[in-house]
């Protein structure tokens, strides 16, 4: 690999000229013995998109000649792409007719045809697939021509006609979501697959469930040998064990979650001290003592990188043994963790005062609520229960009062959106959606959490050992003057430059929080701030984390769900016992870029599984009347959100009292007889038509265009086509064919 990328870097470097084989050989001065495995070498970085061969039979970089390889992403609808250059460079916008037989989520290399094309960016086309970002896809499927089974990706990114021969889906029907390995790309715009698994009718929750998972390449089950070691792992702590660590089981110590969590991987104490101020202790669970480097456990945690939580399920980074076991900070037993002390004064300054192996015994398993209300005084039975703690609990509240000033001080962002929880039954249907309420229990965790992840990353940074840093980068210039535009709307406005030489500060944004705050455009102001915002990724590099204003940031309190965490315990350890840590170098890039990939992954997997509860709970509300509220704007219509959160479309085809109209510059729909004006914010009586559980999509409509042929219509619309037997001659495939046709046009014709 060093040899392959000098060669790649002489050939990439300013000073070189294209050159022959022969002459690049003599150049580099390669023997004659190693002729064959130089020219392999050129033929992979050829293969790689990195360098190619001119007419003349000449070497060069593709590169330096203007070729830009990067992952191609395309529009929802399919119809254009962006290639997303590796180096960082701007994106290629590609054209429909330019697209070839490239696919979204491909690594390509695409040339750049106009420097400056619309909107000022760059345009091209791509002139080879370097490899493919599918091996495999879920969809419905929708019709059967005699041959092949016609399959209809769930991604509308994947703009293509999916063809199964019929042996190769020997238990699908028409109907059925699968999931389909890709053997082949035959020709443009057809993929050729075979049926591996069958989740059930596409109108079924839990097969749409499935798929979701089964998309985002979410692994369920755990192999044998990962289970087998997981079986082998001991049910207590030794005494041998405790007799190496700092023994804090005589302190009070609790944990602090959720009423539903299983797993416990933090627990805390606060103590006042003599001097003034406290000593905060966070300490948590030592995975490591259990998941050695080279396990299978060890291999299953990184390839999963985070435990992903559903609505009706959580599917686990580790086995049930561990994750809920030996691992778990359960109440009233021994348990091994890694504890760090914070000497905290009355200004939240933290002093680093300790990082060491510990055992623990939780005192008790103390849940947000029950917390909550202790502190309020709310319940005489926990009052009684509990009474013991308060004054511990009363010192977390202005401890954690007291960081949160701190942080506010420095220009920490503090989003405070309304997340809602989704109630499931016994079947995993969903009966209820929620506002969660945050208490200021979820606050003390909070902030201890954030004490602890910083202290540590600092502690990492000086040290100078190799570490996995959670970083967050300052907007894009072009990010921050959008946003800027946008809440000019609202009469507000981000004072400063938006250049890469003058970033903005996080302060800004949180001057605009603070005046938004109580206002009708607070979410909608909050939601789009965010996105104009950078993804905090992992890194082995401290860039710092500007969303909290803090100059070290590292994820260290949950290694029993996050791979990073754990990864960063084993450095921590070897790094208190004194030993050499220079062997975690080679490791810790390949663990941050990883875990960075599988948790963007795991949020889509949540995201649309939570998208497709809302839509299956919504449907038995159709034809129902709700408040709204507008939450964006497009040249088709306008999103509007429910008070529980539940987001759908009012389309403006269905706005039957004028003609409206997509103002983007005055982010506005307006009426062009009436003058009526649709912006964000504005509150609306909206009544429910639609929810197609395929595209997890809803439709609401005014409720001034309501009426039971709107929603006739809708279901029409909106009605799956059922499934009929494989025997083309059947009078059901006649009967369905029309319905059950789609006609697959590719994004390119």
């Amino acid at each position: 690999m060093e040899r392959k990328d000098r060669i790649y870097s002489y050939i990439n470097s300013k000073e070189y000229i294209p050159l022959k084989f022969e002459e690049l050989k003599s150049v580099l001065c390669v023997p004659d013995e190693d002729s064959d495995s130089f020219g392999n070498i050129l033929s992979e970085l050829v293969d790689e998109g990195k360098i190619f061969l001119t007419k003349k039979q000449r070497y060069d970089s593709c590169k330096r000649a203007g070729f830009v390889r990067g992952r191609l992403s395309c529009s929802p609808n399919g119809r254009f792409g962006f290639v997303i250059p590796e180096d960082g460079e701007a994106d290629l916008f590609i054209i429909p007719s330019g697209l070839s037989d490239a696919y979204d989520g491909d690594t390509v290399l695409g040339v750049i045809d106009e420097k400056y094309g619309k909107g000022g960016k760059p345009e091209g086309h791509i002139v080879r697939v370097i490899s493919r970002g599918n091996e495999r896809i879920t969809g419905v499927i929708k019709r059967f021509d005699g041959v092949f089974y016609h399959i209809s990706p769930d991604s509308k990114r994947l703009y293509a006609s999916v063809r199964v021969p019929v042996e190769a889906a020997p238990e699908a029907n028409i109907g059925d979501r699968v999931l389909v390995e890709i053997t082949d790309y035959p020709e443009e715009g057809i993929i050729m697959g075979a049926v591996t698994k069958v989740f059930g009718s596409a109108n079924e929750l839990k097969s749409n469930i499935e798929a979701i998972i089964n998309e985002h390449s979410v692994k369920q089950e755990f192999d044998a040998e990962t289970l087998t070691e997981a079986e082998k792992a001991p049910k207590r702590v030794s005494q041998k064990e405790i007799s190496k660590r700092l023994d804090l089981r005589d302190k009070l110590i609790i944990t602090i979650d959720g009423d539903d969590a299983r797993d416990f991987d933090d627990a805390v104490s606060v103590e006042r001290l003599d001097g003034g101020g406290f000593m905060l202790g966070v300490h948590i669970a030592d995975v490591t003592a259990y998941v050695k480097p080279g396990s299978a456990l060890d291999g299953e945690a990184f390839l999963r990188g985070t435990s992903v939580y559903l609505a009706d399920r959580v599917i686990p980074m580790l086995p049930f043994e561990l994750s809920n076991g030996i691992c778990s900070l359960n109440p009233k037993v021994n348990r091994l963790t890694l504890s760090v002390f914070m000497r905290i004064d009355e200004n939240g300054e933290i002093t680093f005062e300790r990082l060491a192996k510990t055992v623990i015994r939780s005192s008790e398993r103390m849940t947000y609520n029950n917390v909550a209300a202790l502190l309020e005084k709310s319940s005489d039975r926990l009052l009684k229960k509990y009474g013991y703690l308060l004054p511990m609990l009363s010192d977390m509240r202005t401890l954690a009062d007291i960081l949160h000033r701190s942080r506010e001080k420095r220009g920490s962002i503090n989003f405070d959106f309304p997340e809602a929880r989704i109630i499931v039954n016994d079947k995993g249907e969903p009966t209820d959606i929620v506002k969660e309420e945050r208490k200021i229990s979820h606050k003390i965790i909070e902030e201890f959490m954030l004490a602890a992840n910083e202290t540590i990353a600092q502690l990492a940074f000086w040290a100078e050992i190799p570490f996995v840093y959670r970083i967050h980068e300052p907007p894009a210039p072009d990010k921050t003057e959008e946003f800027n535009k946008f809440i000019q709307n609202f009469g507000y406005a981000l004072k400063g430059k938006f250049d890469k030489d003058n970033p903005i500060h996080p302060k800004e944004f949180c001057r605009v929080l603070e005046k938004i705050k109580g206002t009708a455009e607070e979410t909608m102001i909050s939601t789009y701030m965010l996105r104009s915002l950078m993804k905090a990724e992992y890194s082995c590099e401290n860039l710092g984390h500007f969303g909290l204003a803090a100059k070290y940031y590292c994820h260290f309190t949950s290694p029993i769900r996050r791979y990073p965490d754990l990864i960063i315990h084993r450095i921590l350890k070897e790094f208190i016992d004194g030993q050499e840590t220079s062997q975690f170098s080679s490791v810790v890039p390949a663990a941050a870029k990883h875990s960075s990939d599988t948790e963007i992954e795991a949020e889509y997997c949540e995201r649309d599984v939570d998208d497709l509860m809302k839509t299956f709970y919504m449907q038995s509300f159709i034809g129902e009347e709700f408040p709204a509220t507008v939450s964006s704007l497009t040249s088709f219509g306008m999103f509007v959100q429910l008070d529980n959160t539940v987001e759908g479309l009012i389309r403006l085809d269905s706005m039957k009292d004028d003609f409206y109209e997509y103002d983007e510059n005055a982010r506005e729909i307006r009426g062009i007889r009436s003058g009526t004006v649709y912006k964000i914010g504005v509150r609306l009586d909206a009544a429910l038509v639609k929810c197609d559980l395929l595209t997890r999509r809803i439709d609401f409509v005014r409720v001034c265009d309501f009426s039971p042929a709107v929603i006739k219509n809708a279901l029409k619309a909106s009605m799956p086509a059922k499934a009929f037997g494989k025997d083309k001659k059947s009078r059901s495939y006649g009967k369905h064919r029309a319905a059950g046709k789609r006609k697959y046009k590719h994004c390119r014709k």
